[in-house]
């Protein structure tokens, strides 16, 4: 009990730190980026987070068809869940960023397309999964499914994107923001905000993991 308050305090206390210091802390003075390099701690940040998530579930997944236990079914479901609620917050403030830094929220740059059909595969597992009703069946089809979607993802995310002309940093041969201009003073909100998202997603779908687990029950 006292490890779940303690990763549960430091989540909230990080998550304070964060949105506070993410509006109000010193950063520095770039040309076209201007205050909305704010966004890198939460638009950055969240989608580090949903990776976080994301290999949870293929972990969680690969363990199912090792030992196929109810528990390793539920995480992988629900870490899942969590990164899709991450993802879906990092694309709304990605296109937000783009609006004041590439003029318009969706220009079809391939990062952008790449997180955009990497959500719907994960999504596509959510269907999937509601479309069987035999427990066994669903969490074994599930499993398999969600390991060739964590496969599929990466690719678009992080090969597709610098193997093309792109805006975005770090592809298609445009600088990533640690190389320039992520100074010590970011670092210090930066990191902490990954952590603060990743205890935060996983919070919730420790919650959601109990709760099914005691509608089981019921």
């Amino acid at each position: 009990m006292i490890p779940q308050i303690g990763w549960k305090l430091l989540a909230t206390v990080l998550l304070i730190y964060t949105v506070i210091a993410g509006f109000l802390a010193p950063i520095p003075e770039l040309p076209i980026l201007y205050e909305s390099i704010r966004n890198l701690y939460f638009h950055v940040t969240m989608w580090m987070a949903m990776m976080v998530m994301l290999i949870i579930s293929f972990i969680a997944s690969i363990r199912y068809l090792l030992k196929p236990t109810e528990t390793n079914d539920l995480v992988a479901v629900e870490s899942a869940n969590a990164a899709l609620v991450l993802g879906s917050l990092g694309i709304v403030t990605g296109m937000v960023w783009a609006t004041y830094t590439w003029g318009e929220p969706w220009s079809g740059d391939p990062k952008q397309n790449g997180a955009a059909v990497g959500l719907l595969i994960y999504f596509a597992y959510i269907v999937l999964r509601g479309s069987f009703k035999d427990q066994q069946q669903r969490a074994r089809i599930s499993a398999v499914y969600n390991i060739f979607a964590f496969a599929v993802f990466i690719p678009l995310i992080y090969i597709l994107p610098k193997m093309q002309d792109s805006l975005h940093p770090g592809d298609g041969g445009n600088p990533a923001f640690s190389s320039y201009d992520l100074d010590s003073r970011m670092r210090l909100v930066f990191y902490p905000a990954v952590i603060a998202w990743s205890l935060l997603a996983w919070w919730t779908a420790h919650l959601r993991i109990r709760f099914r687990k005691l509608t089981t029950l019921a």
